[in-house]
């Protein structure tokens, strides 16, 4: 009776728990639709002829509040200086940022993803494409980029800012220009580079200049454009 505990335990326990790719049998498969989705992401990419600009930040920041207003001014203008304008095709921000890029007439790409919450579609893309796995999509907002800006967000906005920081310091991709919006919300995260990880030596105190804190949509616009000029 014991064993059989045991194999009963250990078959409620591979049931999964997420809709995940969880089985050995589907592992193939999976290999199979992750290269399905690396091929049509960059066919669809690479038909993008003009600079293109990524925005992301948080998905539950509401229409009044004042960044997603900032948002929606930001892409606009980007759409004006002729960028396309990249986010991950979700609400708040992302929305805020399609938005400002669509009613001006611009190219608004939004590179949606499958999750349990928070990310449904938001409809002001004209260049909408859909992802299962995070990780192919991050690669489609990196490849395609010219420069990242990133508005106050969370968990998700934080795993692109230091993944692009990371693979910038370590010269797996050229450098780009990084902005974070709102020195209220990112200057403790600052502080804690300087006095943490510069201070202990674990990063090299050049690597805190790889991004600029801005507040205003003016100098925004003319520091990621006279970078991407070069």
């Amino acid at each position: 009776m014991k064993y059989n505990g045991i194999n009963e335990r250990r078959r409620v326990s591979r049931e999964p728990k997420y809709n995940l790719d969880s089985t050995m049998a589907s592992d193939s498969w999976r290999m199979f639709r992750i290269m399905a989705e690396f091929v049509d992401g960059f066919d669809a990419m690479s038909a993008v002829d003009i600079p293109a600009i990524t925005i992301y930040g948080s998905a539950r920041t509401p229409r009044d509040d004042p960044y997603y207003k900032m948002t929606e001014n930001l892409a606009s203008r980007l759409a004006g200086l002729d960028y396309a304008v990249i986010t991950g095709g979700g609400p708040g921000i992302m929305e805020a940022a399609n938005k400002g890029a669509f009613e001006a007439g611009g190219v608004s790409i939004g590179l949606n993803i499958t999750l349990p919450h928070e990310q449904n579609p938001n409809p002001y893309t004209n260049f909408p494409l859909n992802f299962k796995y995070f990780f192919v999509r991050k690669v489609m907002l990196m490849k395609y980029s010219s420069g990242f800006i990133c508005m106050p967000g969370g968990f998700g906005s934080l795993d692109e800012l230091f993944e692009s920081l990371t693979l910038i310091q370590t010269e797996r991709v050229r450098p780009f220009p990084i902005v974070l919006v709102g020195s209220d919300y990112w200057g403790g995260l600052v502080e804690w580079i300087e006095d943490k990880l510069i201070a202990s030596k674990n990063i090299s105190t050049e690597d805190i200049s790889l991004f600029k804190v801005l507040d205003d949509v003016d100098d925004i616009l003319q520091y990621v454009t006279t970078q991407i000029a070069g």
